[in-house]
Parts: structure tokens; C-alpha cells; sequence
């Protein structure tokens, strides 16, 4: 067979296989080019259309491979939102009635959705005793004021036993709307609850405050010891420039639970009446 013959014969399948394998290909590839620095597959074309352009996507960037942070709590949040609004309002109050309306008008604390009144305080502001016990009950929040209940009937007793009455001592809560159930109530509605009672203390500037139960005690003296241990025991309710006197007090709805330490009881009432009269 002549070169002429040769040429004039097509190759075969096997021939054009191996000249490409001979050439260093080592790959077969389709129809169509494949750009395979992309970073996603082609999307195959439509039927029976033309090709759809290949194209390049947008560069990844740190910020969308970094991990997220955390979630915050979310409840956290709100109980920090609530003191932060809590504490607004009541820097802006410059008498006690201003103070009354914005405890009223402040919708931060849970507690209020369930309450039938709001129970701020009794008595005299200008008196030189406070008296700060815990949270409403029943009784109290019914007739919106606190210390009203049985608890109440024997605190004004006491206080009568030292010559006291609603003329000479103002007589307040840290929480000013009923725990459902009496239950004790939560951090969160204490820290809602704490920028007003330190500014009705602010306001009013008593010459010596009661803090009646542990509640009362650990809000305002910042202690973490049990009422039982720490009762009796001078301490000082400090902020900002206020340094008062402070007595932990038994609560009276402990004192009507526990009739057998109403003689402790007595005996603080006694120091705290010498305290005043020292002072006076």
C-alpha cells in the first residue's frame, strides 16, 4: 500500500485513541469545556437551548467562615433592659410623687401583669425611720399599701411598743407588685425593682432604715449571710453619698410562723429605738 492509499484510509477509533494517549492526553472530557477553577459544578443546560455562560462566584470572605457568636440569653437581656430603664425614670424623679407615678406608670417588671395594685409605700417620707420589707401579699395587694395583712397589724405593734406610728416612720417594699402566690421573688424582678427603692431612700433620706426579712437585707446591704444570723447587727446602707444606719430585722410573717423568737425580736426593736433616740 502506497503513502498515497495510506492516507486515503480513515483511522479508526482505536488509532485517534492511541494517537491521543501517544500525545500525553490521559483524560476524556465531554462535549462541552469545563472551567474547573469554579468553585460550584456548571448547571447543565436547558433542553434543546444554548448553553448557559458559566460564571465565576463572589470570593468567600473570613467573616462568613468565622463561627457565630453565642446567642445572647435572652432573658438576661430583658432583666438588664428593665434595671437600665428602671434606673432612667428614676433619676429623673425629684420628689417622692414623681417617683409613686413612675413606679406606677413602669411596665418592666412581670410581676405587674398579675397584680391588682401597685404597693409603693405608707406613713411619713420625712420621717426619720424607713422601714423596707420584702413584697406585697394579699391583703396588701388588694388595698394597695403595704404592711396591712396580719404581718402588718403586728409590725404596727411593735413599732407602737417604741412609740412609733405611721406619723414617724415610712414603711416600703423592695418589690411593689405581688409575687403570685407570695411566692419569693426572682433576681430579675428585684433588679427591676431596686433603681426606685434606692431613689425613694435618696429622696426621703431617713436618719435610719429596718430591713425587714432577707430580701430587703441582701437588696440593700448587699449581704449574702441569712436573716437569722445577721439580725440585731448594725450595718450601713451606702450609695452614692448617703451613709445610713441599717438594722436587719426579722420579718413579722416569720415572727407569726416562729412565735418563739418574738423576744430577739423585741430586743432589736429596743436597739433600734435607742438608735433613734441617739440620733435625734
Amino acid at each position: 500500500m502506497t503513502a498515497t492509499q495510506t492516507a486515503a484510509v480513515p483511522p479508526s477509533l482505536l488509532d485517534v485513541l492511541l494517537f491521543y494517549v501517544e500525545a500525553g492526553c490521559d483524560e476524556a472530557i465531554g462535549d462541552r469545556p469545563v472551567d474547573r477553577t469554579s468553585l460550584l459544578p456548571p448547571k447543565p443546560a436547558a433542553a434543546g437551548g444554548a448553553p448557559r455562560p458559566q460564571t465565576t462566584p463572589a470570593p468567600v470572605t473570613p467573616a462568613q467562615v468565622m463561627p457565630k457568636p453565642a446567642a445572647a440569653n435572652p432573658a438576661l437581656l430583658s432583666a438588664q433592659a428593665a434595671e437600665s430603664a428602671a434606673t432612667q425614670l428614676a433619676a429623673a424623679c425629684h420628689s417622692v410623687a414623681e417617683l409613686e407615678a413612675a413606679i406606677k406608670g413602669f411596665t418592666g417588671c412581670a410581676l405587674k401583669a398579675t397584680a391588682t395594685n401597685t404597693v409603693i409605700a405608707r406613713g411619713n417620707p420625712n420621717a426619720p425611720l424607713m422601714i423596707i420589707g420584702e413584697a406585697p401579699g394579699r391583703d396588701e395587694d388588694a388595698q394597695g399599701a403595704p404592711f396591712v395583712g396580719e404581718s402588718g397589724q403586728l409590725l404596727d405593734k411593735m413599732l407602737k411598743a417604741i412609740g412609733r406610728d405611721e406619723s414617724n416612720v415610712y414603711i416600703s417594699n423592695v418589690i411593689f407588685w405581688r409575687p403570685p402566690g407570695n411566692r419569693d421573688p426572682s433576681s430579675e424582678e428585684i433588679l427591676a425593682c431596686k433603681p426606685f427603692i434606692e431613689r425613694l431612700i435618696a429622696l426621703c433620706r431617713p436618719k435610719v432604715i429596718a430591713c425587714a426579712g432577707k430580701f430587703a437585707a441582701a437588696t440593700l446591704l448587699g449581704t449574702t449571710q441569712g436573716i437569722t444570723r445577721i439580725r440585731g447587727r448594725w450595718q450601713e446602707y451606702c450609695r452614692d453619698d448617703l451613709v445610713i444606719p441599717a438594722m436587719p430585722l426579722l420579718h413579722p410573717a416569720y415572727l407569726l410562723r416562729q412565735p418563739g423568737v418574738k423576744r430577739e425580736a423585741w430586743r432589736d426593736m429596743l436597739t433600734l429605738a435607742a438608735k433613734l433616740e441617739e440620733m435625734s
